[in-house]
């Protein structure tokens, strides 16, 4: 991958520092003068003037040259999901759906002619990114924030004729905002009251890059803060949906779309509350019994959650990476064979049973897929998505000796997915792999060239090997792109 090489590093790393300093200082109160408790108090808590001011400082700011690496390949990577996924059935029907909107010509859907406002082409888009469960996941918060993130992104940026620093700095504002609302309401707190993390920070992921992109003052990134606090839903139901569908909308659809709506009102000159995240009947104390407020500034500048999601290897529910990555571990060390295998125990954490236990999807069908890679020595991204593999005599035999057990042991907040393998043969013998961080995690990383050869093989049966192989360069240069129109041939059909 080609870098931009900052002539003066040290300059960078300053602006980073003063950045830093920037989102962690409180103003001080605007009533009640300069001293006295009530100050203090509103100093303290002041999180959308501190937020606000950042994110208008962010987009100006260039980001450490690691970080920039981070958020292209993260770009990159749900480029691949977004392409893929238009030609899965929830890509096809949310394409299908935004044309019968109709609306004007402001962005592009990729994988197809179609050219629609932004708003309609952040939802049709995202929900083709989380299509085929193969866009990137943030171990701790649960958080799947490409797949909002990127599409919210590409239709700002198209919209506004923005250039490819800008996008890549919008990205990764982006992703902190997507996280760290989380952090500050409380992952588990947010799951355990029946509400889906991944739908609740999808809309503050995509506002994050959208207004970057839209490049608002103060006041109108207060707006769209409380415009996008007003729209932040979802509910943990989509673990029942058989289809996909309405889990692309939870995950992806949703957020884009409402994060391009917040920021496109106040474009429009909507007005809305100043502090919706302090004061009475803020949007932290709204969701969760305990939140951290604190949680959704602390580390701005300093700390890009676009360093810390997992890019998936396996185009399939996050919690079975690791399992896949041991069984086949297990299988080339030994050179397994179904023949041999008598039983396979598989270790989850006891959050991710429920998820990927027994899913009538087979990308999230834990034992289907374990199956297929004992079978098969691999999962393909076809594989993970076959239907009819999941009636297949010999992966249903295999499936069979397939148990999922929840482990209280693996729930650790250091590797919150990893899996244990046990596998027992023929003759009795007893092999285990335990994988704690599977590739593509930042303990594991995967380098550019792992990146472009996974979205190589997801885009070029839709777009061709020539536009694939130019649009993968593009985007592994995407600092030197001067606006992010450029890109519009190479990701439509």
């Amino acid at each position: 991958m080609t870098q931009q090489h900052n002539p003066n590093r040290r300059r960078v790393l300053h602006a980073g520092g003063a950045l830093a300093a920037l989102a962690a200082t409180p103003l001080r109160a605007a009533e009640g003068g300069e001293g006295g408790a009530s100050a203090g108090k509103a100093a303290q808590t002041d999180v959308t003037a501190r937020l606000a001011r950042y994110m208008v400082s962010a987009r100006d700011t260039a980001l450490p040259e690691d970080v920039q690496t981070a958020t292209k390949h993260r770009i990159l990577d749900t480029i691949g999901a977004m392409v893929s996924g238009a030609r899965m059935r929830p890509g096809e029907m949310a394409v299908k759906y935004v044309r019968s909107l109709g609306g004007a010509p402001q962005a592009s859907v990729v994988a197809s002619s179609l050219r629609t406002t932004a708003v309609n082409a952040a939802l049709a888009n995202a929900m083709c990114a989380h299509a085929d469960e193969t866009d990137d996941f943030e171990p701790v918060t649960k958080a799947h924030p490409g797949s909002s993130v990127v599409p919210a992104a590409f239709a700002m940026g198209e919209v506004e004729g923005r250039s490819g620093t800008e996008m890549i700095r919008a990205v990764a504002l982006g992703y902190d905002l997507c996280c760290r609302l989380l952090m500050a309401l409380g992952p588990d707190l947010v799951r355990g009251s029946h509400r889906s993390a991944e739908g609740t920070s999808s809309t503050f992921g995509a506002l994050g890059a959208a207004a970057s992109l839209a490049r608002l003052d103060e006041t109108g990134m207060r707006y769209a803060i409380s415009y996008s606090a007003q729209q932040v839903s979802g509910l943990w139901s989509w673990v029942k949906d058989k289809d996909h569908i309405e889990k692309a909308f939870d995950f992806a659809g949703m957020g884009a779309r409402n994060g391009v709506t917040a920021v496109s009102m106040v474009q429009a000159g909507l007005t809305g509350v100043p502090d919706v995240l302090d004061g009475t009947h803020n949007l932290f104390i709204a969701l969760s019994s305990a939140p951290k407020p604190e949680a959704m500034v602390e580390g701005l500048g300093s700390r890009f959650y676009v360093t810390e999601t997992a890019i998936k290897t396996f185009s399939v529910g996050y919690p079975i990476q690791s399992p896949l990555d041991a069984l086949l571990t297990l299988r080339k060390q030994h050179g397994l064979t179904p023949d041999r295998v008598r039983a396979i125990v598989v270790k989850l954490p006891t959050d991710a049973v429920g998820i990927v236990g027994d899913s009538a999807m087979p990308d999230v069908n834990c034992r289907h897929l374990v199956a297929v890679a004992l079978v098969k020595g691999a999962v393909s991204f076809h594989d993970s998505h076959d239907v009819a593999l999941m009636k297949d005599p010999r992966i249903v035999a295999e499936r069979d000796k397939v148990t999922i057990e929840g482990s209280q042991q693996l729930m650790d907040p250091a590797a919150p997915r990893g899996a244990v393998v046990e596998v027992t043969l023929d003759d009795g013998t007893k092999l285990t792999h335990f994988t704690r961080f599977p590739p593509g995690t930042k303990e594991n990383p995967l380098d550019t060239a792992a990146v472009n050869a996974k979205v190589r093989d997801l885009i070029a049966p839709v777009l061709g090997k020539d536009k694939a192989g130019k649009l993968i360069a593009r985007v592994n240069d995407l600092e030197r792109v001067g606006n992010i129109r450029e890109l519009r041939s190479l990701l439509m059909a």
